[in-house]
């Protein structure tokens, strides 16, 4: 099975940790932990 046999991820809502702008992730969001949306998150590399 390779990878692109799993169709379409799940996405998850979710509010940018820095921005505050909701943002959709392909993971669950863990409570607790900080989540950005793609801009915030390319920032910070």
């Amino acid at each position: 099975m390779g990878y692109n046999d799993r169709g379409p991820r799940e996405m998850h809502k979710a509010v940018c940790a820095e921005c505050n702008q909701e943002t959709e992730v392909p993971f669950k969001p863990t409570e607790g932990r900080p989540v950005y949306c793609r801009d915030c998150f390319n920032k910070r590399k």
